[in-house]
């Protein structure tokens, strides 16, 4: 990859994290809990999206970008309050700013009607916010935006265009913090005619100079419509790193004329006022050096060192790590089988190595985890495009932005996520007017949330709508012969009906849903990361669809059993406890169906072997062990198997990618002998043995 290449990536993953800033400063915005540093943050990352734009010459999105920044700077300056018509349009900019860089990245193209309208809409912000020129007056004339003002009574108003003499020199920081004079310039150049001196004069001889120091300035001068505030504004990221001088042409001559006739000037000058923000009408005055180690200090303090990293190679390395555990299960299994001592030292160093081992493991997964915040964010575009849509009020909430999932899973998030989040809008949320007979606000409220639970993470996606009609549900899939019309149904059962393909309980396909296939795809996608979904539903008050997911699809921790002389991995995050259950504990139901009487309660009773195919005789759960099981839905089954061996961390392997689907099968493994061991699909049993769940004697 050539260099500008490397640069353009590098210029777009830092897109992705300053449009985040500007989609959480805004959501913040929106909903009043914002202040002004949050303003200035939305401002800066725009202002640096226009800024890299420009050096790579994407000229829609620069000009975009400008007209945004614009908006923003009025929204800052308290010109114009952030009422909900202005969030609308700073949203929807928010939106169209994301579309245009990924139109630079050549992943889509946007069309110009948007980009027109849009932009026309961020321009009559400002003209219907913008103050009017005041009128002449006997007290003297007021110009508003211009960027000077005369202290002469009746001196008419100056040109549009001003001329400015900028005086710019670089200190060593400007150049260790990563920012580049040449851009700079060139920034400066979008704002008008640029004419530009550079002063090589401090540069030393070849023996005395430093790689890390700063030797040139430069002297601009600048011919501009632009006020005051949008020159300064150029250097508003290295203000602390350099020297700099901001003066209208003419002072900068009056000021070289005084400099060298003295006093002895026999007119009187005229005097003009510059009332520029704060401290940036006279040239910045360099602090002591005292001061300027402490501000430095204190800039840099809260600031953590961070390096990108391909993403390939933090896979290859996850990829070694775990043929390290598999390595060091099979070290394990070489000492055992020479039958050494418990006591021996080789015992405690492989206790050792297994300890460090699994931090390795934990450190990897780390830095292939990632929060999901960003995916939380790309959701609040989907609601406010599904909201206008539909003509409902929406509003989405979110918590545990910072819960933490693996990049893999994380990928493969984002569509069951949108199909849920377009249901809720859809069909689970009412209209104003619907909302108002039954006693609600007329804004529906979404609610994304995700947490850490057992080794898993949990997602939920709710409304306040007014949930599931089960009667409908259940007439539905009749209609569409998914079910019998005399089938008996629990709530549980009717609500997952949702995930059959096919069924759908829209009267008219739209954008939006009728096609029966959205649900579907939500299960199909959350079983293929190895996770389980479920719906629960209360008439009148709403929805939550329940995810549980693996934090890694890399490695779980499992216990290793016999069964029928083959081996298996149950993972440990689904075993409730396990035994050796008596005679008296196993009853029959019917001919092929036993159940085990546990605390009470009676739990199907699964013999993996038979199921697997490994014998055709039933396996005698008295001379076994028994291991109950429990899915995420609270069901329970318990699983005969003959022998447990161990409880180890072992690295999965995905069957469908190098062999093909198997029932009952999760994934597989390496063991430490280098055979290969299968995982256990515990929701493939549970849901199994579902049916004897429901019976009499197995209800709690």
């Amino acid at each position: 990859m050539d260099t500008m290449a490397t640069i353009r990536q590098t210029f777009f993953q830092e897109c992705e994290e300053q449009l985040n800033e500007t989609e959480t400063g805004l959501l913040a915005l929106e909903i009043g809990e914002a202040d002004a540093e949050t303003v200035n943050a939305v401002f800066r990352a725009v202002h640096s999206i226009k800024g890299g734009a420009g050096a790579f010459k994407f000229e829609r999105l620069v000009r975009f970008a400008h007209k945004f920044e614009t908006a923003l700077d009025r929204l800052r300056d308290h010109r114009m309050e952030p009422s909900p018509g202005v969030m609308k349009i700073m949203l929807r900019s928010a939106d169209l700013l994301a579309d245009l860089v990924r139109e630079a990245q050549g992943q889509q193209e946007v069309e110009d009607a948007r980009l027109q309208a849009l932009s026309a809409d961020l321009a009559g912000l400002s003209e219907d916010e913008a103050p009017a020129p005041a009128a002449a007056s006997d007290e003297g004339d007021s110009f508003g935006f211009q960027p000077l003002t005369l202290s002469l009574d009746g001196f008419a108003p100056v040109a549009a265009m001003q001329d400015w003499r900028i005086f710019f020199r670089p200190m060593p920081d400007l150049y260790r913090r990563g920012n580049e004079p040449a851009r700079i310039l060139r920034e400066l150049a979008q704002l008008g005619a640029v004419s530009t001196r550079c002063d090589a004069s401090a540069l030393p001889l070849l023996d005395a100079f430093d790689p890390n120091g700063a030797y040139l300035a430069w002297t601009i001068d600048l011919a501009t419509a632009a006020p005051r505030d949008a020159v300064e504004e150029v250097f508003d990221f290295v203000r602390d790193d350099c020297e700099l001088t901001i003066e209208t042409v003419a002072a900068a001559s009056a000021a070289k004329d005084e400099a060298a006739n003295g006093d002895g000037l026999d007119f009187t000058p005229l005097t003009i006022d510059l009332p520029a923000p704060e401290a940036a009408a006279t040239p910045r005055e360099k602090p002591k050096p005292e001061i300027a180690k402490l501000e430095t200090a204190k800039a840099e303090a809260p600031v953590s060192q961070t390096i990108r990293v391909d993403l390939e190679r933090v896979d290859r390395l996850a990829n070694l790590v775990g043929e390290l555990v598999i390595n060091q299960a099979m070290l394990s299994q070489s000492i055992l089988d020479a039958g050494l001592p418990r006591a021996c030292k080789a015992f405690d160093d492989l206790t050792s190595l297994e300890q460090l081992t699994r931090e390795i493991q934990e450190g990897i997964m780390a830095i292939r985890a990632q929060p999901v915040k960003p995916l939380f964010q790309r959701m609040t575009r989907i609601v406010r495009e599904l909201a206008d849509m539909t003509g409902k009020q929406v509003r989405l909430k979110t918590e545990g932005e910072a819960t933490e999932v693996d990049r893999t899973v994380f990928e493969k998030l984002a569509d069951p996520l949108t199909h849920m989040i377009r249901n809720a809008i859809d069909h689970g949320l009412e209209s104003p007017e619907e909302r108002r007979a039954a006693g609600k606000p007329d804004q529906g409220e979404v609610r994304l949330s995700a947490a850490h639970r057992s080794g898993r993470i949990f997602i939920d996606v709710s409304d306040d709508g007014k949930g599931i009609d089960r009667a409908r549900v259940k007439a539905k899939a009749v209609e569409k012969d998914l079910i019998a019309a005399d089938a008996q149904l629990s709530s549980a059962e009717i609500d997952s009906l949702l995930f059959l393909p096919g069924f759908s309980t829209a009267s008219t396909v739209s954008d939006i849903s009728g096609r029966g296939v959205g649900m579907d795809v939500v299960r199909s996608s959350i079983q293929s990361l190895g996770g389980r979904i479920s719906i629960t539903s209360r008439p009148g008050l709403g929805t939550t669809f329940s995810m549980s997911l693996p934090l890694t699809l890399a490695v779980l921790d499992g216990m290793v059993v016999r069964v029928a002389d083959q081996t298996l991995v149950a993972p440990l995050t689904a075993i409730v406890e396990t035994l050796r259950p008596k005679a008296q504990q196993v009853h029959r139901l019917g001919v092929e169906t036993r159940v085990l009487a546990d605390r009470g309660v009676f739990v199907p009773l699964i013999d993996v072997g038979r199921e697997m195919g490994y014998r055709d005789d039933e396996a005698d759960p008295t001379l076994g062990v028994v291991i109950i099981v429990e899915s995420e839905g609270g069901r329970r089954c318990a699983l005969i198997v003959d022998a447990i061996l161990d409880q180890r961390q072992v690295v999965i392997k995905s069957l469908e990618t190098n062999y093909q689907h198997i029932p009952g099968v999760a994934a597989a493994t390496i063991l430490g002998d280098g055979r290969v061991a299968l995982i256990l699909d515990i929701d493939i049993f549970v849901a199994g043995a579902s049916a004897h769940a429901q019976s009499p004697l197995a209800a709690e």
